[in-house]
Parts: structure tokens; C-alpha cells; sequence
């Protein structure tokens, strides 16, 4: 289940996010790049307006995941199980961490986190 996780690289707290499921991929098969990497919408297939909305998760199948199911594909993923998933599918579960993530993304600014990815390699951006 190899991927990339599309994060907010102007955010602190996503940035802090990230770097954290980063430490634990222990297989490899996660890789990261910021939203407001060039082409991005037309990767992903979203309109341009809509590309800061969430977090995405870009699997090698081609299949786009957003909010709290790409946090779960993209832990899946670095850890090597797709418990995470199977977990965010239960039901009950998936409406609760999609309202937790939608009031996190809504305030993400406010959070604590790191210094913004995009601040510190700006290329990328």
C-alpha cells in the first residue's frame, strides 16, 4: 500500500504531523509532498480551489483518499498494516475521526506544531 501523503506545508502543526508518521515508516512505501507542490490538483484529480481543503493520500492504484482516511492509508502504510484502515471503516468510528479531522484542518493554524515545511524548503513549494 506505497503512497504519498499530501500535507498542508504551510502549516505547523500538519508539518509536526507528518514528521511524526515519518519516524515510524518502517517499510519505506510513505512518501510526503506539500499541497502547494506545482501540479498537484491535476495529480490528484481536484479542482485547484478545493487542494488546501484536506490532507490526501495518493496510493500506487491511483485511488485518492482525503481528511482522516488519507492520515489512516498513510499510517497503514509507514507501519505496514492496514489495520488503521480497517479500523477508520468501522462504522462509528470513520464519522467520528472525520469530525475530529474536519474541526482540526478548520483550526489547524491555531494548533502548535513546528516551523511550517514550506518555510524551511521553500522549493518544494
Amino acid at each position: 500500500m506505497a503512497g504519498t501523503l499530501f500535507f498542508d506545508g504551510n502549516c505547523g502543526m500538519c508539518t509536526r504531523a507528518v514528521y511524526f508518521i515519518l519516524k515510524r515508516n518502517r517499510t519505506g512505501d510513505l512518501r510526503t509532498a506539500t499541497l502547494q507542490g506545482k501540479g498537484v490538483a491535476e495529480r490528484l484529480g481536484i479542482p485547484r480551489s478545493r487542494v488546501l481543503d484536506a490532507a490526501r493520500w495518493h496510493d500506487e492504484s491511483g485511488d485518492v483518499y482525503e481528511g482522516a482516511e488519507a492520515v489512516n492509508a498513510a499510517v497503514s502504510a509507514a507501519l505496514g498494516t492496514r489495520v488503521p484502515l480497517v479500523l477508520y471503516r468501522t462504522p462509528g468510528i470513520r464519522a467520528l475521526q472525520n469530525a475530529v479531522y474536519r474541526y482540526v484542518a478548520s483550526h489547524r493554524y491555531r494548533f502548535p506544531g513546528t516551523t511550517p515545511y514550506c518555510e524551511s524548503h521553500p522549493v518544494s513549494c
